[in-house]
């Protein structure tokens, strides 16, 4: 089982994200789960970022939404970094 490491950027955009999307509160919640259980399940989509993103991964919250992570797995850490659309999350 991994930790989930909440940066504040990530706790912030995360709170904001939620109070303009309430619905996805509960897909919000399962992800975060199952990336502590297994990150490499099929369903999260799991994928690395290229360009100025590189060194980084994203999973799909919904087919629009991401969340962009960090994995040290070694460590049994997975840091979090932002959420948001697609277009949000992969700005540079």
């Amino acid at each position: 089982m991994n930790t989930l490491v909440w940066t504040n950027t990530f706790s912030r955009t995360a709170r904001k994200f939620l109070k303009k999307n309430p619905a996805l509160r509960a897909e919000f919640e399962r992800v975060l789960k199952q990336l502590e259980e297994d990150p490499s399940h099929p369903k999260l989509r799991l994928h690395p970022l290229k360009g100025q993103l590189a060194g980084k991964h994203a999973v799909s919250l919904t087919y629009s939404h991401r969340i962009v992570i960090i994995l040290t797995l070694d460590k049994g850490e997975i840091v979090l970094l932002d959420v948001g659309t697609h277009d949000q999350t992969y700005r540079p």
